[in-house]
């Protein structure tokens, strides 16, 4: 490959990713939806190669540009909010070992976010009953598991806290070990509430009056 397809391919990756974080900043949409989006917006029908993709780290931090240029008045707040209730629901989920993840742990959270926890306990039941008996309205679902797709899918439940979404995945106890690992480029993947609470407290960015 020359030089100049090489820098090509770059500066198409580098729009395609610019795309996505705007779909992903003003739609709510989530990381995978948006790249194809993005691709077919800037390639048309073109099915592009899987190396013009790119991933989703670029797409997390032209997230965070695109924030700082267009939302720099309002997501510090809101992600303030997000974070705070976050530990408020952590606290209340404690026996079940709860970690922050997505885009409320990373710091690119907007008006469209949900707060993500993982939860571990000696099965899904547990956590439904538990909710259940504290009058909270949950919704099931399933959500790859964090493994990767040979692990298959985990129950998740959905529901309200203070008008905000949460969604919280369930996870064997022995799941627990593979939890604390950084990701790729490492940054946490995912905390637990000594982390959450650190990052309120030396947040730069109380909410707005």
């Amino acid at each position: 490959m020359t030089p100049n397809v090489n820098e090509e391919l770059q500066l198409l990756r580098a729009e395609i990713a610019a795309a996505a974080a705007r779909l992903i900043a003003e739609d709510g949409a989530d990381y995978n939806t948006a790249k194809r989006k993005a691709a077919r917006q800037i390639l048309g029908d073109t099915q592009p190669p899987l190396n013009l993709l790119p991933d989703n780290a670029q797409i997390e931090a032209e997230v965070r540009l695109y924030q700082s240029l267009f939302h720099a008045n309002t997501q510090p707040a809101r992600l303030f909010r997000l974070r705070t209730l976050a530990v408020d629901i952590m606290e209340g989920l404690e026996k079940f070992q709860p970690y922050l993840t997505g885009a409320v742990l990373n710091g690119t959270a907007g008006p469209h976010d949900d707060i993500h926890l993982q939860l571990f306990a000696d099965s899904a039941k547990e956590v439904e009953i538990f909710l259940l008996n504290r009058n909270v309205q949950i919704d099931i679902s399933e959500t790859p598991h964090f493994k990767g797709p040979r692990y298959g899918v985990v129950e998740t439940v959905s529901f309200m806290w203070h008008k905000e979404g949460v969604h919280a995945a369930i996870y064997e106890l022995d799941d627990l070990r593979g939890a604390v690992k950084t990701r790729g480029d490492g940054k946490l993947a995912r905390a637990d509430i000594t982390a959450v609470r650190a990052l309120l407290v030396n947040s730069t960015h109380p909410p707005t009056p």
